[in-house]
């Protein structure tokens, strides 16, 4: 069989805890980045080539520090193998430190790239561990790889991984409103408490469960109180400027209700088919009451995840 020389990884974009679901929790969105992994000659001079299309394209690194890079490389050294020489083409769709899981695109896309590359040695559950791995929690890479709504548990001690598929309503429809000011993730995290009462715990758990099933039947009411949380949410809202308003505006245009996608800054807000223009505009005006502009949107589930083209 010939070597594979062009490769390229579609890889969408993720909202992730969904409220109670924090680090477990995980939906892919119809919004993605494309990842080309070409291989360059032994011979060439460069051993690595990155250019970035899209509207954030100049934020991207372009060394080997590359997120995508990395992955890549990481899946050779599991090999036990040297990384080809190879040039990486990103079309950047999906915004960088907003909370749609950027990084985990280029994690999944990475690792997807090289295991095409390499000949596919390792299967989609050892991918996906590496993808894990990389991340650091499971909640954005697994659908990003996956597609669809995933539950991820783990099996301790063995540090594998349970993964449930969660069906979505066709009636929930995701709205997402992306802010123009970013949040990293690492700043996201230093607000939370490192211990959380029993009954902050017991609160979460039940919501969680609710939420599987609400998200199953559409079921308003169960809906509106599932997405409540009282484990990162509380803590995050301040860093959000006009979090309360805009999550006002969206229960007031009929939303079930709003949460922070993944780290923030970009608000969730879920809704049914009916309302969701409403949604949209009623978010979107009520950041700018804030002097914050919103790239507001209705959004389709991802069914497909990772997807490979050669």
């Amino acid at each position: 069989m010939p070597e594979t020389s062009t490769v390229t990884v579609t890889v969408p974009a993720t909202t992730a805890n969904l409220g109670p679901g924090f680090d477990c929790i995980g939906a892919a969105l119809s919004l993605y980045n494309r990842f080309q992994f070409s291989r360059l000659e032994p011979s060439a001079t460069e051993k690595l080539k990155i250019t970035v299309t899209g509207k954030e394209a100049a934020k991207v690194k372009t060394d080997d520090s590359n997120l995508a890079y990395l992955a890549f490389v990481k899946l050779y050294d599991r090999l036990n193998q040297s990384p080809p020489h190879v040039a990486i083409h990103i079309d950047m769709q999906v915004p960088l430190a907003r909370g749609l899981g950027s990084s985990a695109t280029a994690i999944v896309g990475g690792l997807v790239g090289a295991n095409e590359l390499a000949g596919k040695p390792l299967s989609q559950v050892e991918v996906m561990q590496l993808a894990i791995e990389l991340e650091g929690h499971p909640d954005n890479v697994v659908p990003a790889l996956l597609g669809g709504c995933r539950l991820a548990a783990s099996h301790t001690p063995s540090g594998s991984w349970e993964i449930c598929d969660i069906p979505w309503h066709p009636n929930i429809v995701p709205v997402v409103a992306i802010p123009d000011f970013e949040l990293s993730t690492a700043e996201a995290r230093k607000v939370l408490p490192a211990d959380y009462s029993k009954a902050d715990a017991i609160f979460n758990a039940a919501h969680l469960g609710l939420l599987v099933r609400a998200l199953e039947t559409g079921n308003e009411n169960w809906l509106r109180c599932a997405l409540q949380d009282k484990i990162h949410q509380p803590y995050r809202q301040s860093l959000i400027k006009g979090y309360e308003a805009v999550q006002q505006a969206a229960l007031n245009a009929g939303a079930y209700e709003m949460v922070i996608s993944g780290a923030g800054p970009t608000l969730l807000a879920l809704t049914d088919v009916a309302n969701a223009v409403a949604v949209e505009k009623a978010m979107a005006a009520a950041w700018m009451e804030f002097g914050v502009k919103a790239d507001v949107r209705a959004i389709g589930l991802d069914t497909q995840g990772a997807q490979v083209s050669l």
